[in-house]
């Protein structure tokens, strides 16, 4: 056989717990999101200072 055709189970199995993690990680992300709204978005900019009279 081929040396082409070896397929290497142990990285294969890294790659697909990586993408695992990965997608648990997204979830658990959106879920705090959801549950604690990062308001950067709606932030009001402040008018300056008040004038002197």
């Amino acid at each position: 056989m081929s040396q082409d055709n070896l397929i290497d189970f142990d990285a294969e199995r890294a790659k697909r717990i990586h993408d695992l993690k990965e997608k648990r990680l997204n979830e658990m992300r959106n879920a705090f999101e959801q549950a604690l709204p990062l308001n950067t978005a709606k932030k009001k900019k402040p008018k300056g200072k008040p004038k002197k009279r």
